[in-house]
């Protein structure tokens, strides 16, 4: 059980950042994960007054704030033809919809959880994070981070690069926790592979030189062998590290293939 003793609506990104360096402190948001964790709370930063819960879709990118549910970004229709689908299917199975109602984007990036859909699916598109204090950086770099920073996570860019991408994942039942998830991209020339769920954070794999440019059957089927043999995995109560090692192989063929134009992922 968790106990706040203070409760504040921070008025500015300002007054938010300045709270939050007391290691005590902590920002919420949809508190699905958080009030899981236990402990005491000195004072419960909230950003709900900072018009960070909405999506801005421009020519080039989208613009996600850190407070938008999951639910929205599931349903933008934007972000799902700019992603071929890959949004409805890496945010769909998380739980239910009443609990992607309050769940925020912010707050499964910044938890980079090992478990996390949305992780997967925002590496494998290339995304970078607006972090106040520390600027503007890649997700890649930020999901390296220690969880310890104590920067504020403003919002996600997303470019609209051309190419494709595809997302699968196993559960054990649908609305579980994932036992592997699975992103390929390939955007403008560079074709990247996430794995996450291993049970480890999400990891990404950058294939563009071992594609060689092209993606046949061939080349995939040799990429899904490699990513297996390079990405590591563990075993949890959800599955062995060998039955999630062959899921690497079986998802990256799936997804590579899809993003090559000769599969459907399933």
């Amino acid at each position: 059980m968790m106990t706040i003793q203070n409760y504040v609506r921070a008025q500015s990104l300002q007054q938010a950042y300045d709270l939050c360096q007391n290691r005590r402190n902590r920002i919420v948001a949809g508190m699905l994960w958080l009030r899981q964790t236990g402990g005491s709370v000195n004072t419960a930063v909230d950003l709900c007054d900072l018009g960070l819960d909405t999506i801005e879709e421009t020519d080039d990118a989208f613009v996600i704030g850190a407070m938008t549910p999951l639910r929205k970004l599931e349903l933008h229709p934007g972000f799902a033809a700019y992603t071929g689908g890959a949004a409805a299917r890496a945010l769909g199975d998380i739980v239910g919809v009443q609990f992607r109602n309050l769940a925020t984007v912010g707050g499964s990036v910044y938890g980079r959880f090992g478990f996390s859909d949305v992780l997967t699916l925002l590496l494998a598109l290339d995304a970078e994070v607006e972090l106040y204090g520390a600027g503007r950086m890649t997700l890649a770099q930020f999901a390296e981070l220690p969880q310890t920073t104590r920067d504020l996570l403003v919002r996600i860019y997303i470019k609209k690069t051309p190419g494709a991408v595809a997302y699968r994942a196993v559960r054990i039942a649908r609305t579980d926790f994932p036992v592997l998830t699975c992103a390929a991209s390939r955007l403008d020339g560079r074709v990247r592979l996430c794995v996450g769920a291993r049970p480890g954070k999400a990891m990404v794999l950058d294939l563009t030189d071992a594609a060689a440019g092209d993606l046949t059957p061939d080349t995939v089927r040799q990429l899904a062998e490699q990513a297996e043999k390079q990405i590591p995995t563990g075993s949890n109560s959800r599955g062995s590290a060998a039955y999630r090692s062959h899921l690497v192989r079986v998802l990256a063929e799936r997804t590579l293939s899809q993003v090559g134009g000769f599969g459907n992922g399933d």
